[in-house]
């Protein structure tokens, strides 16, 4: 009884009933934010599951239409039809040797080929066969330069009437009320577009899953992956499902895939061709420039492409592009190049493949006449460490957490999503336990804590333009035209990009650059450079040099490639030196 008594007294205390009072609160609030979070993840997987079953009935569609024009086309040669280059195929549709129909019944039966056995399409356009119909009723002599061609573009170019989803269960049942600037651009040319391609949440990543679409699989080892973010576009390209396509490029993400399935793609300048109505995961971002790539499986069609996409049009459809037409002199020039030659960027050990691309690309290029400078770029660990991840990350990733809310996290993110979840003081802590041993993690946890205030942020910003001014004045001093620089391959293990993101700096310091960049299959990897991989190190000896040498182990007959630089705004640089490699390395696949 007495302790009874005790306790009721001291119930009664203000102190107590203050305790019980917060006690009682943070129950609730804890409560309210678990439900929260359950409705949101309940809206997410919902969404999701409308999603997969839109695309199954998108399919389903395409797989009709396929059928329709069948029936309603002449019977072609299908073969014939796949192996015409873009100029080919475009010319003949003009001059009406193919019809139409028939060249779009046979991409579409063979994208769905490839994409059931890869996985790599989002979307069907369904009325790409009554754009069509609208093309066929102009004139010959009014026809446009694509009339008719197929194009295929990745997730997150706008298309009136469906989702850009970039991955994420935030962005569904938000279809788009009208096309990307770019999409009208090339429908003005008669091209059509009628298929999306698969990207990895976010498109923060190189590997290529989301949690709507699954995974994307490489078009020549199913176990690897076919790069990111456009990874989807590459394996569909690589496959033969499409003969030019859209991607874009963060840092690097329309050069990996490339690279990886052994296509071309090139990065261009930013707002060199316009960005309007393409989405993004983190839009705002200022230091690390997303720009548009056109992707294809020869120069010339990249070539192609850009003349039609830099156009009087695309100017009026957005001034805040340049209006600065294809320079055809410079492309056509045939002016020896001198050229900036690299091996290694000094952050990252490259595969004994990419080195071996390099070195035998630079010989072929000396003996066809050009000059080769030997030249190297400074700091990329600054780079990767101040600059690109704060720079992506620059809100210490609130904005990214915020859209991801309630949604499911694909394993390709998880480790990102988690870290960026911690607690600033956590990070920080983390950061410094690691430096000693790993010294590259303990640089990107401390990025991802973003830059705190605008007064840093604007510190960031002149930060990037004093490394530019920094690299352009070292090339200037050189008299470099353009530059020979590793590309980031072969392709790796599905699910170890993001246990191995360092070695992206190849492809992601250009982005901080603002430089338009080229990538040129060369050649493939051999049972020597397999061999020599088993000494492989890397330069700290950390777990990312680790992982990287696991995730492209087994990879003889992979396609290697380099990559072709110039400075801003000199696009057609660009493609002619991507043209010279491309020469240099078919003459001697003649010569064998």
């Amino acid at each position: 009884m007495f302790c009874q008594e005790g306790v009721s007294e001291a119930l009664q205390k203000p102190g107590w009933l203050l305790l019980s009072f917060f006690l009682t609160l943070l129950v609730l609030v804890i409560g309210a934010c678990l439900i929260r979070k359950w409705e949101a993840e309940a809206r997410a997987r919902a969404k999701i599951r409308e999603a997969q079953k839109r695309r199954e009935e998108s399919l389903k569609k395409m797989e009709s239409a396929i059928e329709r024009l069948k029936r309603q086309s002449p019977k072609v040669d299908s073969d014939a039809i796949l192996s015409l280059s873009l100029k080919e195929l475009a010319h003949q549709l003009r001059q009406g040797s193919l019809i139409p129909e028939s060249v779009l019944c046979v991409y579409m039966e063979k994208a769905l080929a490839v994409h059931y056995k890869l996985n790599c399409l989002t979307d069907y356009l369904e009325d790409c066969e009554d754009q069509l119909q609208e093309l066929k009723k102009q004139p010959k002599d009014k026809r446009g330069p694509l009339y008719g061609v197929p194009v295929s573009i990745k997730d997150p170019y706008d298309y009136k009437g469906h989702d850009s989803t970039c991955g994420m269960a935030y962005y569904l049942g938000k279809p788009a009320e009208e096309d990307a600037a770019i999409v009208k651009v090339l429908k003005s040319h008669g091209a059509v577009p009628f298929v999306k391609t698969n990207i990895p949440q976010t498109m923060l990543s190189f590997d290529c899953s989301n949690p709507i679409f699954g995974q994307t699989l490489h078009p020549q080892n199913p176990k690897k992956t076919p790069g990111g973010s456009s990874g989807g576009e590459g394996a569909l390209l690589a496959s033969g499902g499409s003969i030019v396509g859209l991607g874009t490029d963060t840092a690097g993400s329309v050069r990996i895939p490339s690279a990886f399935c052994g296509i071309y793609g090139i990065k261009l300048t930013g707002f060199r061709v316009s960005y309007d109505g393409v989405n993004s995961s983190i839009k705002g971002k200022k230091s690390v420039v997303t720009m548009a790539g056109p992707m294809a499986r020869d120069v010339d069609s990249l070539v192609l492409l850009l003349r039609l996409l830099l156009s009087e049009y695309m100017f009026q459809l957005d001034p805040t592009v340049p209006p600065m037409p294809f320079k055809e002199e410079v492309y056509s020039s045939t002016q020896p190049l001198r050229i900036g030659y690299v091996e290694t960027d000094g952050f990252s050990q490259p595969s004994p493949s990419m080195l071996r691309a390099v070195r035998e690309v630079s010989k072929k290029l000396q003996a066809a006449g050009h000059q080769i400078i030997p030249f190297s770029i400074p700091r990329v660990d600054y780079v990767m460490a101040k600059l690109l991840i704060s720079g992506i990350y620059a809100d210490g990733g609130e904005t990214l957490l915020e859209k991801l809310y309630g949604d499911i996290i694909d394993p390709s993110m998880s480790s990102t999503v988690s870290v960026l979840r911690l607690p600033d003081f956590v990070k920080c802590f983390l950061s410094k336990i690691l430096r000693p041993v790993e010294p590259r993690q303990a640089e990107n946890l401390n990025a991802l804590r973003g830059v705190k205030t605008p007064k840093n942020l604007w510190k960031q910003h002149v930060a990037v333009e004093d490394y530019q001014k920094e690299v352009m004045a070292n090339w200037r001093a050189h008299n470099l035209d353009v530059l020979l620089y590793p590309a980031l391959c072969p392709a790796f293990d599905i699910g170890s990009p993001s246990k191995a993101t360092d070695p992206a700096s190849y492809m992601a310091l250009f982005n901080i650059l603002n430089f338009p960049v080229g990538v040129v299959p060369v050649g493939k990897v051999t049972q020597e450079d397999e061999e020599e991989l088993a000494s492989y190190r890397g330069y700290y000896g950390d777990t990312t040099d680790k992982n990287f040498k696991k995730a492209i182990e087994g990879s003889v007959t992979l396609p290697i490639a380099v990559q072709c630089v110039a400075l801003p705004w000199r696009e057609e640089i660009c493609l002619r030196f991507m043209k010279e490699v491309e020469t240099v390395v078919s003459e001697k696949k003649k010569s064998k």
